[in-house]
């Protein structure tokens, strides 16, 4: 029996974080972590910059980096001059990088996690959410010809209250609202229709509403505002960033 939670029947899909991402499969999967996985990666991209997701900073994270001869992302907070995080404003200014491994528990830990399930994985922000609908309309264009049926499922990735629970981010709503508005097709499940009206309802005032939201007001708080204002830079990247055998690297 098909599971009630799968959005069975319906072409292109929506769910929330890592369970969502089991339950809800799909043969094409953007991920969207908008502070600041995704973000993070599409700022990479832009530079050049592979990228592998990670789950955590930990000593199987410095040994995964020595074998695929990358650098290890420091913590956000630990992060110097010289170093490169989490943080956006730190990819963009680092030099002589050409692999990263960047862990994070939400975006960066889903698409690992998608790693070996056959799907094509995507990276998707709000600053590359028309370029990655672009390239995904054109990928089903491709797929429809061998098979009748091609489903397109956006993940956000959310983030995790103290307690490890699942803490919706508006977020990562409007970015896969966003990536979902501008797919050419129809059939969206009722989630995914959702998603979309979510980021029609605030598409004109983005990015002011990107730095009041619960994320953008909590870097800010942090001491990172330039990285909420990169988040921000609606449609301004024409990097996709696509995961192949554990790396997203800019596909073209």
């Amino acid at each position: 029996m098909t599971s009630p939670y799968a959005q069975a029947g319906f072409g292109i899909g929506f769910e929330w974080g890592p369970v969502g991402a089991g339950v809800v499969a799909g043969d094409i999967v953007a991920v969207v972590d908008v502070l600041s996985f995704t973000t993070a990666v599409t700022v990479a991209a832009d530079l050049g910059i592979d990228v592998y997701p990670y789950r955590w900073r930990d000593e199987t994270a410095v040994a995964y980096a020595e074998r695929h001869g990358a650098t290890l992302a420091v913590g956000r907070s630990a992060a110097g001059p010289d170093d490169v995080s989490l943080s956006p404003v730190s990819i963009r200014r680092v030099t002589g990088i050409t692999r990263l491994v960047l862990p994070s528990p939400n975006g960066s830990t889903i698409a690992k996690q998608l790693s070996d399930s056959g799907a094509v994985v995507v990276a998707v922000s709000l600053r590359n959410r028309a370029a990655a609908a672009e390239w995904v309309t054109k990928q089903l264009a491709k797929q429809l010809t061998e098979r009748p049926t091609v489903k397109v499922v956006a993940i956000a990735a959310g983030e995790r209250w103290k307690d490890g629970s699942l803490r919706p981010a508006v977020e990562d709503l409007w970015g896969a609202g966003g990536f979902l508005s501008a797919l050419q097709g129809a059939n969206l499940s009722p989630e995914a229709r959702a998603a979309v009206a979510a980021y029609d309802a605030v598409a004109d005032e983005l990015p002011a509403l990107l730095h009041e939201c619960a994320g953008g007001r909590e870097l800010t708080q942090y001491g990172y505002p330039q990285d909420v204002a990169i988040a921000a830079e609606v449609d301004e990247s024409r990097s996709v960033p696509v995961l192949r055998d554990g790396m997203m690297f800019r596909s073209t």
